[in-house]
């Protein structure tokens, strides 16, 4: 008994369930011991555990820097792919849907005579009601179930896509545009719930990244194309039958969402609030690097195109390649960082590792190569262009992962929600100021400038902000009423 006490202080102390010792051999014989304890020693023992408990918390039983095991991989079922395959699409679907305003914005113009500021209140809108409402989602996909709340927002959005290629004026396009915004607002926290719920870790990459390439190339194709069918067949015909093609999603999804009861992890815990998740710093962490990773996003699809024919002199059909071919590259290049991790992860290496290592690695190699861009010949500023753009996707590939793992299926929706709020916001500021400097300016260097140190800064959260990535304990275990055995083993 005394030596139990006494080497106590110098073991490694984890509790949920307690083990006193430096390895699983040396907790060994301290379980043999208590067996053979009178009454007032096994309350001795229980007294001292419960102080442990106050004094030295911990939460997983394996040193973060131990690689976790090899596991055999377990190959994605079929209706898990089909699952993915429908994830993909929608993103793509709901890029295209909310971008092509933009694309749309000089026959728009002109036809409603809209002014200048009119049209930017446009383009603005659907940022104003989808960051706004990310919380709301979040709470909404971890309250009900996910599948039916990710269908009535699709369905909503696809209705307000078609609804503004039949109104006309002002006031109207803008309600359309803040309902476009209301529906989108569920699809992220959607997203990170149905893979928290139904995607092991060891397929989280890959499946993050069908997204992330859903989301490169839902603009490229609309810069690509969307440009060539309105000029064929008018901005309204394109956005009605865009949108019916949106709503036409929902047959398959209707037919093929993931069953509840088949769900590898199942919601037997009451979901965080908002402050238990405002306390915890990853929480802060993935914010921040969510709003860095979002303010290159942002600048590219508001100011890309602009860039290209203005500063760098290219023609519209010059700009519509480039822009499609590198978010074709970034669509592809994030699909093997997913897959890449994936496999990363089951040759024993931590997530942690491998998760920080592309989401850090890749926005930082955006923010220096698009600066290098800025500063280079034309042909040479494209090769570095679409290098930044590669290095984007392949950041955007682990992201969700990343968020996923640290929420676990209990609060993935609401941390997605609350992570995606605030990387939002960079939907806000990126365009304001990078329109800000240029007319001040004249160039595209320091809106560049701005953006690479706000991409480094996002790294830096990335790096040294988030924790380990690793499941946070939301509810604590009621050590009272569990037998001593289970604490000691």
């Amino acid at each position: 008994m005394h030596s139990f006490i006494l080497s106590a202080p110098r073991a490694r102390l984890v509790i949920g369930p307690v083990r006193v010792a430096q390895n699983y051999s040396a907790a060994q014989p301290i379980k043999r011991q208590c067996r053979g304890f009178s009454a007032h020693e096994y309350y001795f023992v229980s007294l001292f555990r419960a102080t442990l408990q106050f004094i030295a918390p911990a939460r997983e039983n394996r040193p973060l820097d131990m690689p976790a095991e090899k596991t055999q991989p377990k190959p994605l079922s079929g209706p898990l792919w089909r699952v993915l395959i429908l994830l993909g699409l929608s993103v793509f679907i709901s890029y295209i849907d909310r971008s092509n305003l933009s694309i749309a914005a000089p026959m728009l113009k002109d036809e409603l005579q809209l002014s200048a500021s009119q049209l930017g209140v446009l383009l603005s809108s659907f940022f104003w009601s989808y960051a706004s409402l990310q919380l709301v989602s979040g709470w909404l996909v971890d309250r009900l179930n996910v599948n039916w709340v990710f269908a009535a927002g699709f369905f909503l959005w696809s209705v307000a896509t078609i609804a503004i290629g039949l109104v006309n004026g002002f006031f109207l396009l803008l309600v359309f545009r803040l309902l476009l915004g209301i529906g989108e607002s569920v699809a992220y926290p959607s997203y990170s719930k149905i893979i928290a719920l139904h995607y092991r870790e060891e397929h989280r990459g890959l499946a993050n990244s069908v997204v992330s390439a859903g989301l490169a190339l839902g603009p490229g194709f609309g810069m690509l194309a969307g440009g060539l069918l309105i000029v064929r067949f008018g901005w309204r015909a394109f956005f009605v039958l865009l949108g019916l093609f949106s709503l036409s999603w929902l047959i398959p999804w209707i037919r093929w969402m993931p069953n509840p009861k088949s769900a590898v992890h199942l919601d037997k815990t009451a979901a965080p609030s908002y402050g238990a998740l405002l306390r915890q710093r990853s929480a802060w962490g993935t914010c921040i690097a969510m709003f860095g990773h979002n303010y290159v996003n942002y600048f590219l699809l508001t100011w890309l195109p602009f860039y290209l024919v203005r500063e760098r002199h290219f023609s519209m059909y010059s700009m519509a390649k480039i822009g499609g071919a590198a978010y074709l590259v970034g669509a592809s290049l994030s699909i093997a960082a997913g897959w890449t991790s994936d496999y990363w992860i089951r040759a024993g290496a931590t997530p942690t590792r491998v998760r920080k290592t592309i989401v850090a690695g890749g926005l930082a190699g955006a923010g220096v190569f698009l600066l290098l861009s800025a500063i280079s010949t034309p042909y040479v500023s494209v090769a570095l262009l679409m290098m930044g753009i590669g290095c984007q996707c392949i950041s955007s590939s682990n992201i969700w992962a990343i968020t996923q793992t640290l929420a676990g299926p209990y609060a993935a929706g609401r941390w997605t929600g609350l992570q995606n709020f605030v990387g939002n916001l960079a939907g806000v500021v990126a365009p304001a100021v990078t329109g800000f400097v240029l007319e001040r300016t004249g160039h595209f260097y320091w809106p560049f400038m701005i953006l690479t140190l706000v991409a480094l800064s996002g790294t830096s959260s990335w790096l040294f902000v988030v924790g380990p990535v690793r499941e946070v304990t939301w509810s604590k275990p009621v050590l009272a009423n569990l037998p001593l055995e289970q604490h000691l083993s």
